[in-house]
């Protein structure tokens, strides 16, 4: 039994199966607070405590996932293709759109780290939060951030627009399918496309699309706002 904790599958299984139980607690209570990747991740930390299996050992397995978090993302591309024509018809608003979204993703980070006094480590950690989490760890290594750090921040994030979208979408009266997918992708990453594709299928494919533009527009905007500001 010991050597099956000390393998790869341990960890696969324990993510598969911690993220069902939180599909399953999330279509009975069909609460948005209980995300099931919430759950899963509540689940896991607390299992590893009780059980003392060091972090080490359960990522032999989870570190499989994460490398397919790249492939993962690439597939999106798939419902943004269906789209293709709604994309060649407005691609001028949502190019500027993810633009800014994405620069105001990086430079709020900036300026509330400054005001709560972060320091520069942490505020570099943090400044790729918007991304999927395949980019945002290899932005993070770019501008001597944490990666890890980043990853925690890019998951909370992610969970964090994916819950809060319908209250924000009543709030502002975002009613528009592409400015919905948009501000999805570009703001909450996979975790939110996950919810616009729930929304509808050109919610999912310009969600999709916002995703990979975002995540090119950060690799290269990250490193020379770094050298600006800091």
């Amino acid at each position: 039994m010991i050597e099956i904790f000390d393998t790869p599958i341990f960890g696969i299984v324990i993510s598969i199966v911690a993220f069902e139980i939180g599909i399953i607690i999330n279509r009975k209570t069909k609460l948005s607070i209980l995300n099931p990747l919430i759950i899963a991740v509540g689940l896991i930390i607390a299992f590893l405590s009780i059980s003392h299996i060091d972090y080490e050992v359960y990522n032999k397995g989870g570190s499989m996932i994460s490398f397919l978090l790249g492939p993962a993302t690439v597939v999106l591309a798939v419902p943004l293709y269906k789209q293709i024509e709604k994309l060649k018809k407005e691609k001028t608003p949502i190019l500027i759109g993810i633009t800014v979204g994405s620069l105001t993703g990086l430079l709020s980070v900036y300026f509330l780290s400054k005001l709560f006094g972060l320091d520069e480590i942490l505020t570099l950690s943090l400044m790729p939060k918007s991304v999927t989490a395949a980019i945002s760890m290899e932005v993070s290594k770019q501008i001597n951030g944490i990666p890890a750090l980043t990853v925690a921040a890019t998951v909370v994030t992610g969970i964090t627009g994916n819950v809060l979208w319908p209250y924000i979408s009543k709030i502002f009266h975002i009613k528009d399918d592409v400015a919905t997918g948009i501000s999805l992708g570009t703001g909450a990453h996979a975790v939110g496309t996950a919810k616009a594709m729930e929304l509808g299928e050109v919610e999912g494919g310009m969600s999709s699309l916002a995703i990979g533009v975002a995540g090119l527009i950060t690799v290269l905007l990250a490193p020379l706002l770094v050298r600006m500001l800091f």
